[in-house]
């Protein structure tokens, strides 16, 4: 890559007060980043930190009268609110955490996937379902022409993370947002999303920004992980250099609990049944 090429998006200092909170209490306190074309970076922090409302500040979707502060620049460029309106969807998209809210019951598949195409793509309607039927396939969903006549509940948790993945890619953005996206899923559905994420930043080039309190996700999908406490940045580095020498006491705390978990999900000794 050209030294002189900006980072596809870049933070500086940014801040998110939520309406009506005391004077200094920040949901997001001054947090640096940035991300390269068809990089991964993974935020952890415990539940609370600020990681949900990082990203939606990204986005310019922050709670109605929050104040925020700083500067987000893509490729280069600083991004107003009108700005960010415009990207997003089209080349930023996020997956939201939980997809029975995020999707709306009383529309089927195709009405929601093909929105999207027609808020981006407003000349080009009559490729809407056929985007729609090759996302559907590209994200693994089985049967995908029955499936866009559906509605969310008749899929399974893991078929409606797909679906949501599927809406996100619909206009190919240069970045995903991933807010916790392997969350009540079982551990054969969590591997099967974390590979597709993985596919799909090989096949298409994208950049990835997945939130989450899980580090052995992260282990398994980032190139650099930044952990969030109360808002602010307290490590960040190369996934390698913060797993094998975390320095920050909220970093130990995740890893100490992933291996717990690790040894709890273990198979029993004694040939148990």
């Amino acid at each position: 890559m050209n030294s002189t090429t900006p980072p596809l998006l870049q933070v500086r200092s940014l801040s998110v007060t939520p309406a009506g909170a005391h004077s200094g209490v920040r949901a997001v306190d001054a947090v640096s980043l940035q991300v390269q074309r068809g990089s991964i970076l993974g935020i952890a922090g415990e539940s609370g930190c600020g990681k949900t409302q990082l990203l939606l500040a990204l986005l310019g979707l922050s709670p109605r009268g929050a104040l925020v502060q700083g500067q987000v620049l893509w490729q280069g460029q600083a991004l107003s609110a009108e700005g960010a309106s415009r990207l997003r969807g089209d080349r930023i998209a996020m997956v939201f955490q939980d997809p029975m809210t995020a999707l709306n019951p009383y529309l089927t598949l195709a009405t929601q996937l093909c929105e999207v195409w027609h808020c981006h793509r407003p000349g080009a309607h009559a490729q809407a379902n056929s985007r729609a039927l090759s996302m559907l396939q590209a994200v693994g969903i089985d049967e995908p022409a029955r499936r866009l006549k559906q509605y969310p509940h008749q899929l399974s948790g893991g078929q409606r993370q797909r679906v949501m993945l599927a809406m996100a890619l619909m206009c190919e953005p240069d970045l995903l947002l991933a807010d916790e996206p392997t969350t009540s899923l079982d551990v054969t559905v969590q591997a099967q999303i974390l590979d597709l994420l993985l596919q799909l930043r090989e096949r298409l080039g994208m950049a990835l920004i997945v939130v989450t309190h899980d580090m052995g996700v992260l282990a398994q999908l980032a190139d650099e992980v930044l952990v969030m406490e109360s808002g602010r940045v307290v490590e960040h580095g190369a996934t390698a250099q913060v797993f094998g020498a975390p320095q920050a006491p909220a970093t130990q705390r995740l890893l100490q609990a992933a291996q717990r978990l690790q040894i709890s999900d273990s198979p029993a000794e004694g040939g148990g049944l």
